[in-house]
């Protein structure tokens, strides 16, 4: 393996040795590759998927830089955790530097109303 994917992958454990996600505070986890960007609701206690968005849906606008189709993705998991009731949630950068498109996906969760 690469040895920017074995860092990584030694960050996202640190960080997730920390974080736990239930039912009524999930957690936002947030892949990113180099093309899209994804971002799920996961309640940890139960182990099952809550709610999901990524940039390479149809209601994600397909023009614009990769840091505004960011945003809208955070717009829309946020309105996906409206849609179920959830509020509050723990924001898991999975490793990924907290700059660029990760922190886009946060802003736009945040703007779309929910509370980390």
């Amino acid at each position: 393996m690469d040895a920017k994917v074995i860092r990584r992958q030694k960050l996202k454990w640190r960080i997730r040795k920390k974080l736990s996600g239930t039912a009524t505070c999930p957690r936002l986890s947030v892949f990113r590759s180099n093309k899209e960007i994804y971002a799920q609701l996961i309640d940890d206690v139960n182990g099952v998927t809550l709610a999901a968005a990524n940039s390479r849906n149809k209601e994600t606008a397909t023009t614009g830089t990769k840091v505004d189709r960011s945003k809208e993705v955070g717009l829309n998991i946020a309105k996906a955790a409206q849609a179920k009731g959830i509020e509050t949630c723990i924001f898991d950068r999975g490793g990924y530097l907290y700059h660029g498109r990760v922190k886009s996906v946060a802003d736009g969760a945040r703007e779309g109303g929910l509370k980390f």
